[in-house]
């Protein structure tokens, strides 16, 4: 609720701000854009009820493997439906990463409901972002101004302990205010990304956010760092080296054919 609403007023003023009031115009008057945005708005909000249900809730667990399912899940989403292509070495790293999950998914016991949930709403969410024509900013500030008036409606009618924030001490307010810079953040990132890069390469950059989730959760919350997570661990970071190393690799390539190629060009 409070991400919502404070997140609308923070995309408002960097809209002003970044002059990119057309754009919300012009998204707003495309039928197409703009159904495209209410589902992938639906299935954001769907996401942030359930991780934060999950972390309210003592399932910090499914929230990190959740996170940690969903860039293979993109990997997947772009190989099905944007055609995109791995190299060998591409390849091998998903093995890795994957053969990492799978054994986390065996170790823990049962399937993740709430972990599989995650991954497959954040995944489309960023399929869909990817696809529709419209900027990062103004796509955001248009899903978010849809959420808006039912995340009002929950404030009015279904206010919890701390939702009344005149009774709530600055610390607290100050905190729920900046839940709206913190969610907007990350995600302007994310769906600027998802323009430019592939959507395989970028799953693989997903993995930072549920390994310093795990950090968290074992040095400062105190979590067991168990030998199944140490496992998918030592899976993943070596897929994160291995996909690093052709990527830097194949960057080296190109780069040296232009430069060949503007040679022959003035010579």
């Amino acid at each position: 609720m409070h991400r919502i609403i404070w997140s609308v007023l923070v995309l408002v003023l960097l809209v002003v701000v970044t002059g990119k009031i057309d754009k919300v115009k012009q998204a707003i008057l495309n039928p197409k854009v703009m159904q495209v945005l209410l589902i992938s708005g639906v299935l954001l909000a769907a996401n942030w009820f359930i991780f934060i249900w999950a972390i309210n809730n003592n399932h910090l667990l499914d929230a990190s493997l959740g996170y940690y399912i969903n860039p293979l899940l993109n990997i997947f989403l772009g190989r099905l439906f944007l055609g995109e292509r791995l190299r060998r070495l591409q390849k091998v790293a998903v093995g890795l990463a994957l053969t990492g999950v799978l054994f986390f998914i065996v170790s823990y016991g049962q399937l993740p409901w709430v972990a599989l949930a995650l991954a497959v709403t954040f995944g489309i969410y960023g399929l869909l972002r990817k696809q529709v024509a419209v900027d990062s900013l103004p796509g955001l500030l248009v899903e978010s101004c849809l959420l808006l008036p039912p995340a009002i409606v929950y404030w009015i009618w279904f206010a919890g302990e701390y939702s009344n924030m005149l009774s709530n001490d600055s610390g607290l307010n100050i905190a729920l205010i900046c839940a709206g810079i913190v969610t907007t953040a990350p995600l302007l990132c994310f769906t600027a990304a998802a323009k430019r890069i592939m959507f395989s390469t970028l799953g693989f950059f997903q993995y930072i956010g549920p390994s310093i989730m795990f950090v968290l959760a074992a040095v400062v919350y105190d979590e067991p760092l168990d030998n199944s997570k140490i496992v998918m661990f030592a899976f993943v970071w070596l897929a994160l080296g291995l996909f690093s190393f052709d990527s830097l690799r194949q960057y080296r390539k190109v780069r040296k054919a232009l430069k060949h190629a503007q040679s022959e060009l003035t010579s």
